[in-house]
């Protein structure tokens, strides 16, 4: 899998963490993949020590994974890097660094350039881009 930067601005996460399921966490982990039914509040201190969360989107049309990370922005002041993973298209690019996802996994041989121009279709939104600093 490569990583595709969906933020000028990133949270980069360190290259060598292992990634478990959030059921699996523990006091010393740094990287956690969530499932879109999880709920985010209950991490609590725990994004504290986080580097790297891993929203998951299964089927296209869940959504979940965008109410995930604007929360985990938002609401709880992640500031880690978010990474969306799974079902993606690059029409949905604005959507996730709107929601402040940093980078979306795409397959190895993915081409890009439609993730880059979907990116620089709309240059400004109604809403803030969370998690992104001037």
């Amino acid at each position: 899998m490569k990583q595709f930067d969906l933020a000028p601005v990133r949270h980069p996460a360190p290259a060598s963490l292992d990634v478990v399921p959030v059921a699996e966490m523990s006091e010393a982990t740094r990287a956690i993949r969530l499932t879109p039914d999880f709920d985010v509040e209950t991490l609590g201190t725990a994004l504290d020590h986080l580097d790297l969360i891993i929203v998951t989107f299964p089927i296209f049309r869940d959504g979940r994974g965008f109410t995930q990370a604007r929360a985990l922005r938002e609401y709880f002041g992640f500031a880690g890097e978010i990474r969306a993973e799974g079902h993606l298209i690059a029409d949905q690019a604005q959507f996730l660094r709107t929601c402040g996802v940093d980078s979306v996994s795409l397959a190895d041989d993915s081409d890009t350039t439609p993730w880059l121009k979907a990116l620089s279709l709309f240059p400004a939104t109604y809403q803030s881009r969370l998690g992104l600093r001037a």
